[in-house]
């Protein structure tokens, strides 16, 4: 049998509107750190979970030792904990580990979801990035992963991207699948709307908050209007 890549089969933009759709949570915030902190940032992020209800934040540090990593997340994983948001580490598994943390994100080359429910345990959040890639996002989910992303959507400043999916993929995963799926790159209050109407169970946002004019907590309380304009429907 021949295999097929996502680029020949390509998705028909309304794929989830064929289908009678059921119970699904609104969409939420998925915060993202900025790609560099202060000993402050305790007091931004504080700020930040002031403007809205935020579901989830990811501590994204790159290229510093992890024990630097482990010292800066400390105040940070308090504070989520008492605002009951989910505290995610980005890429290291053994990190996330060590810190005990609510869960880990893992990019392509993190290692495998399998492996890191084997260390972390069943309770702990997997996350993994699937880019724009069908194929992937299902290989995810038969690996036990709790959350797939997609992206980027939107031109990012926060990292190099080589993927813009359209909204369709979030549509066709809703559709066919109940793993959560997370829209990530680019995402402002202003160009969200699309995303949550075709079925991002979460938007991850990271420079629209942290760079808003007038500070994180006004970044956050921006996507009210949007992510209340797509309630779920009613249960049946």
């Amino acid at each position: 049998m021949t295999d097929f890549t996502d680029e020949e089969l390509a998705l028909d933009p309304q794929f989830a509107a064929q289908f009678e759709q059921g119970f699904r949570p609104a969409c939420q915030l998925y915060l993202i750190s900025p790609p560099a902190i202060d000993a402050v940032f305790v007091d931004r992020l504080a700020a930040a979970l002031d403007g809205g209800k935020v579901a989830a934040f990811q501590l994204r540090l790159k290229g510093i030792d992890e024990v630097e990593i482990a010292r800066a997340a400390e105040p940070l994983q308090k504070l989520c904990a008492e605002r009951d948001v989910a505290f995610i580490i980005n890429d290291s598994v053994a990190l996330a580990h060590r810190l005990g943390a609510d869960g880990v994100h893992l990019g392509q080359g993190d290692g495998e979801p399998k492996d890191a429910r084997k260390l972390l345990g069943p309770k702990v959040q997997i996350g993994v990035t699937c880019h724009d890639s069908r194929h992937l996002a299902m290989e995810a989910g038969e690996a036990g992963a709790d959350y797939v992303a997609f992206g980027a959507f939107y031109p990012t400043m926060t990292k190099e991207t080589m993927h813009r999916p359209e909204p369709s993929i979030l549509g066709w995963w809703t559709t066919l699948f109940e793993l959560p799926c997370v829209a990530i790159g680019g995402i402002t209050a202003d160009n969200a709307a699309p995303l949550v109407a075709a079925g991002a169970d979460f938007l991850a946002v990271s420079g629209a908050v942290w760079n808003h004019p007038a500070g994180p907590r006004a970044g956050v309380a921006a996507f009210a209007d949007v992510l209340a304009s797509n309630p779920p429907p009613p249960r049946a």
